[in-house]
């Protein structure tokens, strides 16, 4: 897999405002938000997309979301609630293909989404 800019991010080649980190997972504040709260929460793992997604990884994955709900709490947005979202290729509005959660929060969400 090339080089993305989360992998620079996670070999601290370039800056970023990290919110969380672990053996496994990072996760940091997107520099363009669409919320009052938006966070990515990427797997240390290079896995490009949904798709690439192994049986192995599972564990991983999981991980993600509770990374995800722990952060939302600290944000203050787990009563009010937020969003988690996992865009897929082009069509699927993702622009950096390592895989990445986007938590969302902060304001109401509408729907459907765009």
């Amino acid at each position: 897999m090339s080089e993305t800019i989360f992998s620079k991010i996670i070999n601290r080649e370039i800056p970023a405002d990290i919110v969380f980190e672990n053996d496994r997972v990072l996760a940091f504040r997107d520099i363009n938000p669409q919320a009052p709260v938006h966070v990515l929460v990427i797997p240390k793992k290079a896995i490009p997309t949904v798709n690439d997604i192994a049986p192995e990884d599972r564990e991983l994955v999981g991980e993600l979301f509770t990374v995800a709900a722990q952060i939302a709490a600290e944000e203050g947005i787990a009563e009010s609630g937020y969003r988690t979202v996992f865009n897929c290729n082009g069509d699927g509005g993702q622009e950096v293909y390592h895989l990445h959660l986007h938590l969302l929060g902060g304001r109401a969400m509408q729907w459907p989404p765009g």
